[in-house]
């Protein structure tokens, strides 16, 4: 799984066309604060969704596997006069919580979960730490992304701020891909720009897989929609939107 190093600084600045809000809105659309109290945020990166969940009167809880990430959520959180524990923690991993009400892995964290036993146990170590009627929301490339659109590059992107080209190239396994990126971020003095790079590895499934998976470990209720529309996935999707209920 990637770590996020030099990336945690220039996340937020890059992810500024994610419709945040929606998710929190097709959360909230299946699981009220009111009735469904507790979010944990299962890769939570910089807290942006997790300060959103808390804006919408949820109780939140929030992990991550970068240690980079996670200062600046603190931090950020802490800024706006919040407080939301987080902790360090893969989440094939994930261990210490119980009677959940809902965990959210959103914008395609679980995709840099590469194996496909980790995949399981991921979904699995949710199920464990959801209450009977907890949700599970998340959300993942579509195999066209993988095998169509990412492949479709070189990428590149220049704000005058922050300047990147982004190979992508097929991954090990099938529907994965492996993402080499270069950025080049203003610095201090005028002209002069700080480089590094960052090696991301991700894999996609079938929608269909996932489903089996979640319904083998034991969830009731599986709902697959896709592109932030309440309608199933077509050929040419780009995000799977998945719910399922304990």
């Amino acid at each position: 799984m990637t770590s996020y190093s030099g990336f945690a600084y220039i996340y937020d600045e890059l992810m500024t066309d994610i419709p945040y809000d929606e998710y929190v809105e097709w959360v909230r659309l299946h699981a009220p604060a009111k009735d469904y109290p507790h979010v944990l945020d299962i890769g939570c990166g910089t807290g942006t969704m997790s300060m959103k969940f808390d804006d919408a009167g949820y109780q939140v809880s929030g992990i991550d596997i970068s240690e980079d990430m996670l200062a600046m959520a603190q931090a950020r959180t802490e800024g706006a006069g919040k407080s939301i524990p987080y902790f360090a923690m893969s989440m094939d991993e994930l261990d210490g919580f119980e009677h959940i009400d809902v965990a959210v892995i959103p914008i395609d964290s679980i995709n840099y979960v590469i194996e496909e036993t980790a995949v399981y146990e991921t979904l699995k170590r949710v199920y464990e730490a959801l209450r009977e009627g907890g949700q599970l929301f998340f959300d993942v490339h579509s195999l066209y992304k993988m095998n169509a659109i990412f492949l479709d590059g070189p990428f590149t992107y220049d704000d005058g701020h922050v300047t990147y080209i982004w190979h992508t190239e097929p991954g090990e396994y099938e529907h994965s891909v492996y993402h080499q990126m270069t950025f080049f971020v203003e610095g201090e003095q005028e002209n002069w720009f700080e480089r590094f790079d960052e090696e991301h590895f991700q894999r996609s499934f079938a929608p269909a897989q996932y489903e089996t998976w979640l319904k083998e470990i034991g969830f009731s209720h599986v709902e697959i929609t896709a592109d932030w529309l309440l309608e199933p996935p077509t050929d040419t999707s780009e995000r799977v939107f998945i719910r399922a209920v304990k």
